[in-house]
């Protein structure tokens, strides 16, 4: 009797938490919708941190915010990268300001106004915590994002990365138009603040190419070894433009990081 009992009371907390994942409401859009991609999804503006945020909703899950590189919009991502992770996750998609469906204003740009940007999305859309994903520029921004507001993270991958922008090799990049010119000068001036990666207590990835000569893998390497239980991925012959040349490999890497629970409790 005592063991039917207690096959039982399992069964219904088994029913419970599967009861409770199914019905987790996703992410609801917030402002006005102004479009469709290519691909069918809805593209809405926001107002957050003084502009007009242009993002995205696909899938669905725990949130994973994508943060696009120097340039970059939210239609740069790989189609591949996005299908293999919206597949467990609703990814947030954002334009950085001055960028596709954002706005700027005359604040100068820098690595921490793009995390404000970020955070003020986030508080619009109600989300308290989120995976992020950043590459290249967007990677400088993810660190900010890990050492001003690493509550409102938990997992962070940081791709092609760099502790110091001003050795940064941005040839043929300077006749981009205005806004690049705004982002190079706010990636020129990042430095990490090295003796704060201590301090980090999110789990993170680094990824990075072995021929990035963009940025080069000493960065990744650094912030590997400073921030305590980070894991190093390295890709090789990879590029700066890694996640094209190998977007499935890449968003699989990615999925087993999100996926893996590597703190383990000592009883």
């Amino acid at each position: 009797m005592k063991k039917t009992v207690y096959l039982l009371f399992s069964l219904l907390i088994v029913l419970a938490v599967y009861v409770s994942g199914a019905t987790a409401q996703n992410i609801q859009p917030s402002g006005k919708k102004i479009g469709l991609d290519k691909q069918g999804n809805a593209i809405y503006q926001v107002h957050a941190n003084g502009i007009e945020i242009g993002y995205k909703l696909i899938g669905s899950g725990e949130p994973l915010v994508m943060i696009a590189g120097l340039g970059g919009t939210m239609d740069r991502w790989p189609q591949e990268v996005i299908e293999a992770l919206s597949r467990k996750y609703q990814l947030i998609i954002p334009d950085n300001r001055g960028m596709g469906y954002s706005t700027a204003n005359d604040v100068t740009f820098t690595c921490k106004l793009f995390a404000d940007d970020v955070i003020g999305l986030l508080d619009t859309l109600g989300v308290k915590k989120a995976n992020v994903l950043g590459g290249s520029m967007g990677s400088m921004i993810t660190q900010e994002l890990l050492l001003k507001y690493s509550q409102r993270l938990n997992k962070a991958i940081i791709s092609a990365t760099s502790t110091d922008g001003s050795k940064v090799d941005l040839s043929g990049k300077t006749s981009d138009g205005p806004t690049v010119l705004r982002q190079i000068e706010a990636t020129t001036h990042w430095k990490t603040p090295l003796d704060k990666l201590p301090l980090i207590t999110n789990q993170v990835m680094l990824v990075v190419g072995t021929s990035d000569t963009v940025v080069g893998i000493e960065s990744s390497k650094t912030l590997a070894s400073a921030i305590p239980g980070a894991w190093l991925v390295q890709f090789k012959k990879g590029t700066h433009s890694l996640i094209f040349e190998a977007p499935t490999e890449f968003a699989r890497i990615v999925l087993t990081f999100l996926d893996i629970n590597e703190t383990v409790d000592v009883k």
